[in-house]
């Protein structure tokens, strides 16, 4: 596996040795993007082909929790994942929780709040042209301009804080970019939060890992780092805080086998 160093106070073959004698193993994976290549029709983005083969092996082995931190709502994802053992899932930037054993935990944002989302999806809806998307959360609006022409994308790009930067100024919601798109998001809530409950649900000494690709996992590296691995994964490198960085679906694959190896062995 070529994994590329990123941290040089990390050293990667030390840590999969560690992982075959931690106590416990913590795998947290973003979605689009890190397992599932993006797809201009969200409900057609599954998974690499031998992620879920990998994801099956690790979980049936049962020393691994296998945590999934996504942006988009639970609803959506539950659907694209074909695994005999159901994970645990993060959605909506941390806003949901859907645990295994089909407990669910959601978290919405207050009425101010609300109506401020609700403003930013009429105004991306006036925006959105060429087969543009709005996709409405339950901590979110997302324009995704993801397949239309470049001059259309351009456009939306440049007119994004024009008509979201003003909802903006009390300081209740934020604007991020993400691949293909932006977001208006509710603040309170995002993949760092996910990442910092699960990890008071840890054990100190697990071996950790996150994976993820977009500038929403930022949020998630910095919140895994001092206990784990920060990994991005993308086919070309971007400025990041992450601890190394693979490409997927080859490396991504190598990188789920190692950790299928170091935890299936007895410590």
């Amino acid at each position: 596996m070529r994994m590329r160093t990123l941290n040089p106070r990390v050293n990667l073959t030390r840590f999969f040795e560690q992982a075959e004698s931690a106590p416990a193993r913590l795998l947290m994976l973003d979605y689009d993007g890190t397992i599932a290549p993006f797809q201009v029709l969200p409900e057609l983005a599954t998974p690499y082909f031998g992620v879920e083969a990998l994801l099956n092996d690790i979980m049936a082995a049962q020393r691994s929790r296998v945590v999934i931190v996504t942006g988009r709502p639970v609803g959506d994802l539950a659907p694209l994942l074909n695994l005999r053992r159901r994970p645990e899932l993060w959605g909506a930037h941390g806003w949901e929780r859907l645990l295994p054993d089909g407990r669910a935990d959601r978290t919405r944002p207050g009425p101010d709040v609300r109506r401020q989302l609700r403003e930013g999806a009429r105004r991306a809806r006036r925006l959105a042209r060429s087969g543009a998307r709005v996709e409405s959360k339950p901590g979110s609006v997302a324009l995704h301009w993801r397949g239309t022409s470049a001059p259309a994308a351009a456009e939306m790009r440049e007119a994004v804080p024009q008509i979201w930067g003003p909802l903006t100024a009390e300081g209740a919601v934020e604007l991020l970019p993400f691949e293909c798109g932006a977001e208006l998001r509710a603040r309170g809530r995002n993949k760092g939060h996910a990442v910092k409950a699960v990890l008071s649900e840890t054990p100190g000494e697990a071996a950790v890992a996150y994976l993820g690709d977009d500038v929403t996992d930022e949020d998630a590296f910095s919140a895994v780092k001092p206990r784990g691995l920060a990994v991005l994964v993308r086919p070309e490198l971007r400025e990041t805080t992450a601890d190394a960085w693979i490409t997927p679906p080859g490396e991504l694959l190598a990188f789920l086998r190692r950790w299928r190896d170091a935890a299936g062995r007895k410590p």
